[in-house]
């Protein structure tokens, strides 16, 4: 059964946010809104996951200056304390309570900040593959790593810059001289542009979402929130750079790490070119939510 999303809108400072509701509101069956958030991914990466929940009221929404969600206040940063602002408007707005929250990547991180910043919004967060990659115990390794896909990024355009990136996110374990010995990736390996078009506003390779890496979590706010969380990996993507930052965030909580089948996208169907395996990760979801609710 396919839910049909009817999309609505809420102004927020400085931005008009997007979101989709599938389901009714209130929701039929006492149980929260399934709130799916992702960054810089919009709404559109997370429709395979959604379709898995036809019996869940499931929300879906677009960052302030992506996709449809648009922005007035002269910036291009993305910034977690923002989008919590923004995420609190939203739910809010949906007039359903407190909701469940499946974050992913950047997404995670916004997850986390609005647990710190409005606790009574969330009952439960599942933050997957939080890219907090400033706790790794190879911190400076990663930083000079990424310091080198922005260079590429800025001199080359985007198939050089995120062809570095895919080779930075799939190295297994820490940063080591071997991994910066490698010969420089080559874009038409990934099927990338190797021409540049001129564009350097790519939200994920231009600098603008460098404080959603850096932002730091305030684990005393985090365990005093009153939230069930849980902090999750990919079983394939557990010792790249993003599994390992859920990880060291887990470690730093005092939670386990829990894991999720496929990797950092496993949620994710065909139409995004990064296929996950999106019906085992929905059960597996629906699973963990079920043994955290009460």
């Amino acid at each position: 059964m396919t839910i049909e999303a009817v999309t609505h809108t809420v102004e927020t400072p400085g931005a008009t946010i997007v979101y989709d509701v599938r389901g009714p509101l209130p929701t039929a069956d006492n149980q929260p809104p399934l709130l799916l958030i992702g960054q810089p991914m919009d709404a559109s990466g997370f429709a395979a996951l959604a379709s898995h929940f036809p019996d869940r009221t499931v929300v879906t929404y677009d960052p302030r200056g992506l996709a449809r969600s648009t922005r007035s206040d002269g910036r291009t940063d993305n910034d977690p304390q923002q989008h919590a602002d923004d995420l609190h408007r939203l739910i809010e707005a949906l007039g359903a309570g407190p909701v469940e929250v499946f974050g992913s990547s950047g997404g995670a991180v916004d997850g986390l900040a609005l647990v710190v910043a409005h606790p009574e919004d969330v009952q439960l967060l599942v933050a997957h593959e939080p890219p907090l990659t400033h706790l790794l115990s190879d911190a400076a390794a990663v930083r000079r790593a990424e310091e080198d896909i922005s260079r590429a990024y800025h001199e080359g355009g985007f198939g050089h810059g995120m062809a570095r990136f895919i080779a930075y996110t799939s190295w297994e374990g820490e940063l080591t001289d071997d991994f910066f010995d490698r010969p420089i990736p080559d874009p038409a390996t990934f099927g990338l542009p190797v021409d540049d078009d001129g564009s350097r506003d790519d939200p994920l390779l231009s600098g603008d979402s460098e404080g959603v890496v850096a932002w730091s979590p305030d684990v005393d706010a985090l365990r005093a929130s009153g939230v069930r969380l849980v902090i999750a990996a990919g079983e394939e993507s557990a010792r790249q750079v993003t599994g390992r930052s859920a990880a060291a965030l887990a470690e730093r909580l005092g939670l386990p790490l829990t894991m999720f089948p496929s990797h950092h996208g496993g949620f994710a169907g065909p139409e995004t070119g990064w296929p996950g395996q999106p019906e085992a990760f929905a059960a597996r979801l629906r699973e963990v939510l079920a043994s955290h609710t009460g």
